[in-house]
């Protein structure tokens, strides 16, 4: 606040109605304080001044500090604190100067006008302060407002982009060919198949509701999609789970593991002599790893990163301290996700 544009118009307005005031008040004639108008006037703008561009000098440090600092209340007090001290020596040196060397008044003579200088100057440096205060709130709070529409967007946009994933004709369509196929050959198979399929339907129903669910819920879809990806293409996938028991009651975005295996069987070539191998683990910082082996289509014709996109940014809103991370190497395509705690479920 204190950097503003048109910061010299509104100390030069505050300090012609604080003159104006002590006018009509007769505020010089009370206290017997022997100044010509132009020089009351000129002390009451310079004093302003002070108050105001002691804020703007140390504000550089104090943004640095509220941002590494928790408890914002005592940052932005102490910030008070420092600028009003720094405000009560320049107004103490404008005194001096005004009433000892340009009128030659003694020391007692200008005690007095001291007193109501620095009267002037802390409730002016007080005011400015809670102005900025009020700034900083209602900034930070329209950062998370805009924040949380932006998360909304991003799910809206991810909760789309998942609907043409999976229940597009083309996948509902294989699904029920496959289930066909089951029929006229094993019909256990095929009522499996069935009930893997509503398990995933059943999901994808109720989970865009959800903004985070339990890795391990997550975990239970991916087991019946994987089934129903199994069934399409046999040998050509494999899924392998390794993870501490620790780690699956974190929890996850909805569809994340469903939007990783996604890409890579659109992007990836699938043979049965080399099959598409996913594996789930977690590293050292309880980050949740997805990765598979790169084996590219020779033509990969409009392979969509949208669902990567959208997952990127999503967590960017989830979470501030960790970001999804993504890695091609020559043979292995790998995604770092944060796993989240309850604690951030309740915030989002």
């Amino acid at each position: 606040m204190f950097s503003h544009p048109y910061r010299f118009w509104f100390i030069l307005a505050l300090s012609a109605y604080t003159y104006l005031n002590t006018v009509l008040c007769e505020v010089y004639r009370y206290f017997h304080i022997g100044i010509e108008w132009y020089y009351a006037a000129g002390t009451i703008f310079l004093v302003t001044l002070g108050a105001w561009e002691s804020g703007r000098l140390l504000e550089p440090l104090f943004e640095r500090l509220i941002q590494r600092r928790k408890n914002k209340i005592r940052t932005l007090g102490f910030f008070f604190l420092a600028s009003t001290t720094l405000t009560t020596l320049i107004t103490t040196g404008i005194v001096f100067f005004v009433s000892m060397v340009l009128h030659d008044h003694t020391v007692s003579e200008t005690i007095v006008p001291l007193k109501l200088n620095l009267i002037y100057a802390w409730l002016a440096s007080l005011l400015f302060h809670l102005l900025n205060a009020i700034k900083y709130y209602f900034t930070k709070y329209k950062s998370k407002w805009m924040e949380a529409e932006e998360l909304k967007r991003i799910s809206a946009q991810t909760e789309l982009q998942l609907v043409k994933n999976q229940i597009n004709p083309h996948f509902l369509f294989n699904s029920l060919n496959s289930l066909s196929s089951l029929i006229n050959e094993d019909s256990e198979k095929a009522e499996k198949f069935l009930d893997e399929l509503t398990k995933v339907y059943r999901y994808l129903l109720r989970s865009p509701d959800d903004k985070l669910v339990p890795l391990d819920t997550e975990l239970q879809f991916i087991d019946s999609y994987y089934y129903l990806l199994k069934a399409r293409y046999g040998e050509r996938v494999n899924l392998k789970v390794n993870l501490d028991a620790g780690c699956r009651v974190k929890y996850v975005s909805p569809f994340l593991l469903q939007t990783v295996f996604e890409y890579s069987i659109n992007n990836n070539a699938l043979q049965k002599d080399k099959p598409l191998n996913f594996l789930i683990t977690q590293d050292n910082n309880c980050r949740l790893v997805i990765q598979n082996n790169l084996q590219q289509k020779q033509t990969s014709v409009g392979v969509s990163t949208e669902g990567l996109r959208n997952l990127v940014e999503k967590y960017k809103l989830l979470c501030c301290d960790e970001a999804v991370q993504i890695a091609r190497e020559d043979d292995s395509f790998t995604i770092r996700v944060p796993l989240l705690t309850e604690t951030d479920c309740k915030r989002s």
